[in-house]
């Protein structure tokens, strides 16, 4: 199981549900329908889960610039309602 090194110093196992609804609330806060967002995030989180799997050490912020680069390939709103409100989600 992949930890990940959380902004306090603490470490979590990783979820790629979180990464999923993290990126889902960001993109109906970026207008998207349900199943835009649906499809969206199941992109990004799995791009995310190939991304994370070769790596031996991974910070949040690692996780929230890759998800950040790879929603805004897919929507430009949802990435900067992500980007921006990060304490939110």
């Amino acid at each position: 199981m992949r930890h990940i090194v959380k902004r306090e110093g603490h470490e979590e196992h990783y979820e790629s549900q979180k990464v999923f609804y993290t990126c889902y609330s960001a993109c109906l806060n970026g207008s998207c329908s349900d199943e835009q967002a649906q499809k969206i995030c199941k992109k990004v989180a799995k791009s995310v889960d190939k991304w994370v799997a070769d790596k031996k050490h991974i910070t949040s912020n690692d996780i929230f610039k890759k998800v950040t680069e790879l929603l805004k390939a897919e929507h430009e709103k949802a990435a900067f309602m992500y980007e921006t409100h990060r304490d939110i989600f």
